[in-house]
């Protein structure tokens, strides 16, 4: 019986046997990376579409504001062409050449116009939004001068009335 089961003829069937399971279980394995690779093509193509449109939208978007900004830019020009802002620009330039005038004083002619050109420059770079505008804090703080819209507490405020009205008695 045991040289039945290892006859030439037999031992020729368990090797085409043999052969079977290992083709099947291959082509197995290859069918089920195939649909693999295929689901991870979907996936792949899933992300560029999802990507492409995140990316068309945030172009859109920037086209969007930079188009406002350009708007908001013009409106800027426009408004600074009217009569009292063109005024009030002057004297923001003056106000600013005065300051640096303060600092650095030795020869004054030559210096004031370096003076009113760099404040001229700081102004320009605040109109195309380059610069910190140093105007709004100008306008919240104060110049310096006793201004009743200077933001201090009320009690602050309060005591520096009575110190001026004392000051004045005395």
């Amino acid at each position: 019986m045991f040289k039945d089961l290892l006859s030439p003829q037999n031992t020729f069937i368990y090797g085409v046997l043999l052969c079977g399971i290992f083709l099947v279980q291959s082509l197995w394995g290859h069918w089920k990376t195939k649909r693999e690779l295929k689901r991870y093509k979907g996936m792949l193509s899933d992300k560029l579409d999802l990507d492409s449109k995140q990316s068309q939208e945030i172009n859109k978007e920037r086209a969007v504001l930079k188009q406002e900004n350009e708007n908001l830019r013009m409106q800027v020009a426009r408004l600074n062409e009217r009569p009292d802002n063109k005024m009030q620009r002057e004297l923001e330039i003056l106000a600013r050449a005065e300051k640096q005038m303060v600092i650095t004083a030795p020869g004054f002619a030559p210096a004031w116009e370096m003076a009113k050109a760099t404040a001229l420059g700081q102004l320009e770079n605040e109109e195309r939004g380059q610069s910190f505008p140093q105007k709004i804090f100008r306008k919240l703080i104060g110049s310096g001068s006793s201004q009743s819209n200077v933001a201090l507490p009320e009690s602050a405020a309060a005591a520096a009335k009575n110190g001026e009205a004392a000051a004045s008695i005395a």
